[in-house]
């Protein structure tokens, strides 16, 4: 070998050699800056890191981040290639053409992919935030040098979009924000970095817009109240003795609410006036008494949860379109329907949801967003709130005990009823069958 083939073997080999460290930082810097998490660099540049601010810039800035990324990737490849066959030409000779030219392109081959896309590519997707961060100056520098030939070729491709009639401009996606994190919170999920209650809970949150309170509220036949024309030692006893702390005041008939008494203020004002030694009347009770506070039914939990903070109130009483008393709605309502039922010492604990073998049985007041959460299944809770009231939607019908029906997957047996209400049902899965959990994603 003559000196200035080894000369030659020396230059072109460390300009292929920076050709292809330059290949590597724009795919690492690539790989880096697609798959870091917007939220973590977000709390960085909140926390005053400057170079979490560049990659935030550069993000926004995609269109002259991707040019530059493949327009400076494509030229050093390019231009490695090119040297390595003149290179491999210079070396062989001109004779030996099609052989220089098969080893260059073999070399070239094997160093591009492994070096310069598999390795630094594989690396930066698992160190997407180290490698963004460190890369991010020096990647902000190569979009502002490229600027002018890649602003170039983004007016050269809008003119052929324009030319062939497609709107690049009005590209952006029909997925809501809300969408995309329930799809991250799955995702999580389904891989196992996300345990079921976190799951429920943030979902719930993401769901409160979506639901009304005529699905959660308790329905009135359940609801406690009194006759406030009862006389009022007779009043007063019933209140003291019951389990809750606000009971609803009717007049008249029950569905004529006129008042929500808080215990706590009237065993307040029971002390004061055994204190003074004076009878308490009715009109003190109502005096001490909340005015009732009506709200529709169509009201979303999340308006609902604002305003009981806003009015510093705990309770609301729901009425239909026809004004109407159907239920009650509290504060406790929304949050168990965020973080799941909450029970204290005082609460009869019931098991509304019982396996027994490959069947279950089920409370048939439930409501179907719980059953789904507790099992994870995804029944249908658009037509009805209740997995009873899906059953007698669905049959069209309300159903005599013993009856069978096959609905959504399941088979549907009427355990027990009280009047025309399905207070019970037996549900197991049909053969052949998939539970949504068991769907691949």
């Amino acid at each position: 070998m003559t000196p200035e083939m080894t000369h030659d073997l020396f230059l072109y080999g460390t300009i292929i050699l920076l050709c292809l460290l330059f290949s590597a930082f724009f795919s690492a810097a690539e790989t880096a800056m697609t798959a870091v998490s917007r939220a973590r660099i977000y709390q960085l540049v909140m926390d005053g890191n400057k170079r979490a601010q560049v990659v935030t810039r550069l993000r926004r800035e995609k269109e002259s981040l991707i040019g530059t990324v493949l327009l400076g990737n494509n030229a050093v490849n390019i231009a490695a290639s090119s040297l390595a066959t003149t290179l491999s030409l210079s070396y062989f000779g001109e004779k030996e053409g099609g052989f220089s030219l098969f080893v260059s392109t073999v070399v070239m081959t094997v160093l591009v992919v492994v070096f310069t896309e598999v390795l630094p590519k594989t690396y930066a997707i698992n160190h997407a935030e180290k490698v963004s961060l460190r890369f991010a100056p020096a990647l902000l520098l190569a979009v502002k040098v490229l600027y002018p030939l890649t602003k170039s070729i983004q007016v050269f491709i809008s003119g052929l979009f324009r030319v062939v009639g497609v709107d690049a401009t009005n590209a952006n996606s029909l997925i809501s924000a809300t969408d995309v994190i329930r799809g991250t919170i799955e995702l999580h999920h389904r891989e196992g970095n996300m345990i079921k209650q976190d799951r429920d809970m943030l979902g719930s949150i993401l769901d409160l817009n979506d639901i009304e309170v005529g699905e959660i509220m308790m329905h009135r036949k359940e609801v406690e109240t009194l006759n406030a024309d009862l006389p009022v030692e007779e009043l007063i006893a019933q209140a003291v003795s019951t389990m809750h702390s606000r009971i609803p005041l009717w007049r008249g008939e029950p569905d004529n609410i006129i008042g929500l008494l808080h215990i706590k203020n009237l065993i307040k004002a029971l002390n004061e006036y055994r204190a003074a030694s004076k009878p308490m009347t009715i009109d003190e009770v109502m005096r001490i008494s909340r005015k009732p506070w009506f709200i529709p039914e169509t009201t979303s939990l999340r308006d609902q949860l604002l305003a009981f903070r806003n009015k510093r109130q705990h309770f609301a009483f729901v009425v239909d379109e026809y004004g109407g008393w159907r239920g009650v709605v509290t504060l406790e309502d929304i949050i168990e329907e965020i973080v799941g039922d909450i029970d204290d010492e005082h609460d009869e604990v019931e098991t509304d949801i019982q396996k027994v073998g490959e069947a279950y049985y089920v409370n048939g007041a439930l409501s179907l967003r719980d059953l789904n959460r507790h099992l994870d299944w995804n029944l249908p809770d658009q037509d009805a709130s209740t997995i009873a009231g899906l059953l007698i939607h669905e049959v069209e019908a309300i159903p005599s005990v013993g009856a069978q029906f096959d609905v959504h997957g399941f088979r549907f047996t009427v355990v027990s009823k009280d009047g025309a209400q399905v207070t019970r049902l037996r549900m197991e899965k049909l053969p052949d069958t998939k539970l949504p959990e068991d769907v691949e994603v």
